[in-house]
């Protein structure tokens, strides 16, 4: 098993969490020097948090811990592709670089839906690697809404 894959795995245990406490099965996990330095999951309803996207639960714990809002030689390990709220944390918060699991064809910001580093604006870019455990990571969203379809 390469480092990416041992790092989703990780993000995918985070995946599990959201999902058993009902919330949409993202997961993410943040990695300095080999060594994980912050983890998240989605946690929009259960704090009735707009913002409550794993990876931005990720990165504030990880600026927390490094004391510091600069995160340039961290990676995001995440496992679906991050939305333009994340991809703009991403963006602001320097991280090195990122890793997904499965695209987001609706509100993906790294490829799918659109590309938020193909703009102008951007003043960082991140290194970007997609489709690391595609299958699995895809699996645990698909699996969730099926579920909730026959609720």
């Amino acid at each position: 098993m390469n480092k990416d894959e041992k790092y989703m795995k990780l993000a995918l245990k985070e995946a599990h969490k959201a999902a058993a406490i009902d919330e949409v099965p993202v997961g993410a996990v943040i990695v300095l020097n080999d060594k994980v330095i912050a983890r998240g999951f989605n946690k929009r309803e259960i704090n009735n948090d707009p913002l409550g996207h794993a990876e931005m639960i990720a990165i504030r714990k990880a600026s927390k811990k490094l004391n510091n809002w600069r995160l340039v030689d961290c990676e995001l390990y995440v496992t679906v592709e991050p939305c333009a709220m994340c991809a703009g944390a991403i963006m602001w918060s320097r991280l090195k670089r990122v890793v997904y699991g499965t695209g987001d064809p609706k509100g993906g910001a790294m490829g799918e839906a659109f590309n938020l580093f193909d703009e102008r604006i951007v003043n960082h870019i991140p290194e970007i690697k997609g489709g690391v455990l595609a299958k699995e990571c895809k699996e645990v969203i698909q699996s969730f809404f099926r579920n909730k379809r026959k609720i």
